[in-house]
């Protein structure tokens, strides 16, 4: 039988040790490395309004920054909850057996991520808005309750009646 304790020791002291090491890596300052999209022009200006209308907390977790710092993406929670906004159209949304969700009226695409959280991406938008989620919400579509309302005043339908 092998252990996967840290060092071979006992169980809550392993605990202590993981729990001290996970506290000295995250900072109440961390900014999430977030990749910054580059949407056209029309696109980006969707952007800079969806930026304007984020709430400052998503199930609960703070707004924390981002890196590099841009208006096209926010954090909630040391990056439990990551939104990149004018992402290019996901190839998945070619798949007719692509799986979709809806909150609160903004259509979403679901991409399982293997080993992580899902990946949602809106659908019939004027530009894609990405959000991702760790694993703690790999059954969860509570965060995108609260982005769904500034995704809908701030990025029109590109499809009508797709979006109302």
């Amino acid at each position: 039988m092998s252990s996967h304790r840290p060092f071979g020791l006992p169980a809550s002291a392993a605990s202590a040790v993981l729990l001290l090491a996970v506290a000295g890596c995250s900072s109440p300052d961390a900014k999430a490395s977030v990749p910054v999209p580059r949407p056209p022009a029309a696109e980006a200006a969707f952007c800079r309004a969806l930026a304007k209308e984020l709430p400052g907390t998503v199930a609960g977790l703070e707004r924390t920054g981002t890196e590099p710092e841009s208006e096209l993406t926010a954090a909630w929670g040391d990056a439990a909850i990551v939104l990149r906004c004018g992402v290019p159209r996901p190839e998945k949304m070619s798949d007719p057996q692509a799986l979709g969700v809806v909150a609160d009226g903004v259509r979403w695409l679901l991409e399982q991520r293997e080993g992580d959280g899902p990946r949602f991406t809106t659908t019939y938008r004027k530009a894609y808005v990405e959000v991702t989620l760790d694993e703690r919400y790999a059954h969860d579509i509570g965060p995108l309750t609260d982005l769904a309302a500034p995704v809908d005043r701030a990025v029109p339908c590109a499809l009508e009646p797709e979006c109302g």
